[in-house]
């Protein structure tokens, strides 16, 4: 039990350390990661369109 207790006092000043992020940076930092996820999912849909688009090519044409 006195591990128990330990690791909790720990954390709790551990926890007292962090630094949390503003509003403000936590709102950008979503909109980036949202940016990022569509700007990906684009660029994946696009090679999933091109590479499909080939292969039908190569198969009708054989």
């Amino acid at each position: 039990m006195n591990k128990l207790t330990n690791y909790i006092r720990e954390s709790a000043a551990e926890m007292k350390k962090v630094t949390w992020p503003t509003k403000k940076e936590t709102y950008n930092y979503t909109l980036l990661v949202i940016g990022i996820s569509l700007a990906v999912a684009v660029f994946l849909g696009l090679l999933d369109y091109i590479f499909s688009t080939g292969l039908q090519f190569i198969v009708i044409n054989k």
